[in-house]
Order: structure tokens, then C-alpha cells, then sequence
């Protein structure tokens, strides 16, 4: 079962190094403006539905290194993705005045 969800992740990244040989520059870039533009609306959803796997595995009496060695992350991912962090992939880094404080 878990490598039937493999599979479709796999397929996906196909997809994307599809898009990445499109021949015509502007044509590719349309389809990437397109595929950054959905995975902005899907990129929380994803990250919730994995944190909910995450504090279910957690709830279970999983550790963080079973998790981690399951999902094929870092044990301080795991921990990042229980707190609500996710991974850090396509969020937006605060701003310099920000940081300073």
C-alpha cells in the first residue's frame, strides 16, 4: 500500500521534470507559473494532512525516530512537522527588518 503512494509521488515528480523540458522558454514558464501557482493553494493542506499523520503516529505511542525512519525525513523534521512547522519548503522567509528585530 505504501508503495502504491510512492508510485503517485513518483508520478508527480515526473510530471515536473515535464514541465522543466518543455522546448519553448515561454511556454515552459507558463506551465510553471501554473504549477506554482496550485501548489501555493495546496502546499498547507499537504503539510496539515501530514502533521495529522504525524500526531496520530504520535498518539499511537510511535517515537520520533520510527516516524522519521517511516516518513524518510530527518528525526528533527518529524519533530518541526509536530509542532506545526512544517518542513520549511515553499513558505515565505521573514524579511530582513524582520530577523533584526
Amino acid at each position: 500500500m505504501a508503495e502504491d503512494h510512492t508510485e503517485e509521488a513518483r508520478r508527480v515528480s515526473d510530471a515536473l521534470d515535464q514541465v522543466e523540458e518543455i522546448a519553448d522558454p515561454v511556454e515552459r514558464a507558463v506551465a510553471i507559473s501554473e504549477v506554482l501557482k496550485d501548489y501555493e493553494t495546496r502546499a498547507p493542506k499537504l503539510r496539515d494532512l501530514r502533521r495529522e499523520a504525524v500526531l496520530a503516529m504520535r498518539a499511537d505511542g510511535v517515537s520520533y525516530r520510527k516516524i522519521a525512519a517511516k516518513l524518510g525525513v530527518s528525526l528533527g523534521t518529524v519533530q518541526n512537522i509536530e509542532r506545526g512547522h512544517g518542513s520549511g519548503w515553499g513558505t515565505k522567509s521573514r524579511s530582513k527588518e524582520t530577523q533584526d528585530g
